[in-house]
Formats: C-alpha cells, structure tokens, sequence
C-alpha cells in the first residue's frame, strides 16, 4: 500500500451541500477500492493564483490516504470526469513526506 496525497479544487458556485456530496463521493471511491483514508482537509474557498474556468476562487480539499497503486488510475479518472473538480493533484508521499504530513497534522490539532 503506496502513501498519496490528493488536493482537488471544486467550482465556486457549489453550495455547502454539493460541495459535502462530492466529497464524500470521491472518499467513498477511495474506500471502495480499499483505501485506508488517514486524514481529509477542508482548506475552504480560496482566491486562485490564475483563472481557471473564468473562476477567480474554489473550494480547496486535500485527502491524504493510503491505497494500492491500481486504484489511483480510477481515482484520478473520475476525478477528470466530474465537472464540479476544476483541478486535482495526487502525490505518492516518500518517507520525508509522510513524516512531514504527520507534524503538519499534529500541528493543526494542536492549533484547533
């Protein structure tokens, strides 16, 4: 089981429930094709450095997770699919990084 990290941007003109309804979608994917899901981020709406989509902001999500490599290819395929998902990046995490994400993780629960 490989470590990634997937951000994923969905369009502005969601509502709270559409935005909450695509992500689980893309979490129960994950699960489904036997990812263990270690931690899911809501970054909230945030100003985009470029336009994309002539939308000047979007709703930033990150999961970080742990899956065989087979299913990312069905992760990400979906993910081109859905027209809410304006941009996504997945990462394999090497060792540093999973150590990183950890101290990334311990500090958010210590700032909450």
């Amino acid at each position: 089981m490989n470590h990634y990290e997937a951000v994923f941007i969905l369009n502005p003109v969601l509502s709270d429930d559409q935005v909450k309804e695509t992500v689980k979608k893309f979490e129960d994917l994950l699960v489904s094709n036997g990812a263990k899901m270690i931690s899911k981020e809501d970054w909230g709406l945030k100003k985009l450095a470029y336009t994309i989509q002539n939308k000047k902001s979007g709703f930033y999500h990150l999961f970080e997770f742990q899956v065989p490599g087979e299913a990312i290819a069905t992760f990400e395929l979906e993910l081109r699919r859905d027209e809410r998902i304006m941009r996504f990046l997945t990462v394999k995490l090497d060792k540093y990084a999973v150590e990183w994400a950890e101290k990334r993780r311990k500090r958010n629960k210590e700032k909450a």
